[in-house]
Formats: structure tokens, C-alpha cells, sequence
């Protein structure tokens, strides 16, 4: 939804300009470019404070309010699924790509061959456009993800409180004894 909004905004930059900008379809007017790359600068920021947040809170609250082993699962189940949704995003996304990019030699669909321009490869177009962000900025952020968290934990390891052992009466006796 992020990527949709940010995206329309800067197709209605784009599209002010063209109406506003005269000559820049003939390649006399220049384009203002400042302003659509604060458009997506702006929008990147202000999307990702929620999910940054969440990333740095979680194991804030886990590690504090259900302790050290609680906060130790939950790192151990972000690693394990986000390595493996990092490698499921980078897998489809190139599987996307590269189903486009088929079409240049022919693709044979149920015994017919398909080329550019045909309407299966106007779909893989659309299984692309999804296909790119997906290997280049959404499986490689998983990472980052799994880094944030892990760090944030190890920051606040040595302040969370710390598990009561209780040892029975009678063992503390017996050393007093010896």
C-alpha cells in the first residue's frame, strides 16, 4: 500500500509537470527533479517509522515484560522466518524477472509458442513489476530486519531483570554445615 501511494503521488508530479513544464516532452523545458525525489524520500520515511518502530519495540517489550528466554525465542523465531521469507522474496522476485525476460526467445504454453507483446507476456509483465521490488528491496530488507532486532536485544540484555533461582532451605543448610 506503502509503494501504491508514494507511487500515484509521483505520477501526479510527473503528470503536473507535463501540464505546467512547457517543452519537456520535446527535450527543450527541464524537468524539476528535486521535486519528485522528495516525493519518494519523503514517503519512504514516513512509511517505514511504523515498521522501524515495531522492529525496535518488540523486543524491548518481550525482553522486559517475559524476560530473557522469552526475548531469546523470539529472536530465534524472527531469524528463522525472516531468513526464510528474505529467501522465498528473492527467489520469486528473480523467478518473475526472469519469466519476462523468457519471452525474447518464446515461451511454449500448452503446446503454442508465446512472444513479446502476446497477453501471457503482458502478464508476466505484471508478475514482474511485483518480481522487482520483491528481490531487490524486500528479501535483502530482511536482513536489516533480523540485525535491528538482534542488536536492540543485545543493548538491552544486561538490564532485563534477571530469573529468581530458589534454592531450598535444607541445601543452604547442608553448606552452612561444612
Amino acid at each position: 500500500r506503502a509503494v501504491g501511494e508514494s507511487a500515484m503521488s509521483m505520477v501526479e508530479e510527473v503528470r503536473r509537470q507535463f501540464r505546467t513544464i512547457p517543452g519537456i516532452m520535446e527535450g527543450t523545458g527541464k524537468p524539476e527533479y528535486d521535486k519528485c525525489v522528495a516525493i519518494s524520500t519523503e514517503a519512504s520515511i514516513r512509511k517505514m517509522m511504523l515498521p522501524g518502530a515495531i522492529a525496535i519495540l518488540s523486543p524491548i517489550i518481550i525482553g522486559f515484560l517475559m524476560k530473557a528466554e522469552a526475548l531469546g525465542g523470539f529472536l530465534a523465531g524472527a531469524t528463522v522466518s525472516g531468513v526464510l521469507m528474505g529467501m522465498f522474496q528473492n527467489n520469486a522476485g528473480g523467478a518473475w524477472d526472469n519469466a519476462k525476460k523468457s519471452f525474447e526467445k518464446g515461451v511454449e504454453i500448452n503446446g503454442q509458442t508465446y512472444y513479446k507483446k502476446s497477453e501471457p507476456h503482458k502478464a508476466s509483465v505484471t508478475g514482474d513489476t511485483v518480481g522487482d521490488p520483491f528481490k531487490d528491496t524486500s528479501g535483502p530488507s530482511m536482513n536489516i530486519l533480523i540485525k535491528l532486532m538482534s542488536i536492540v536485544a543485545l543493548v538491552i540484555a544486561p538490564s532485563l531483570p534477571k530469573k529468581e533461582v530458589k534454592i531450598p532451605a535444607a541445601t543452604i543448610e547442608k553448606k552452612k554445615k561444612k
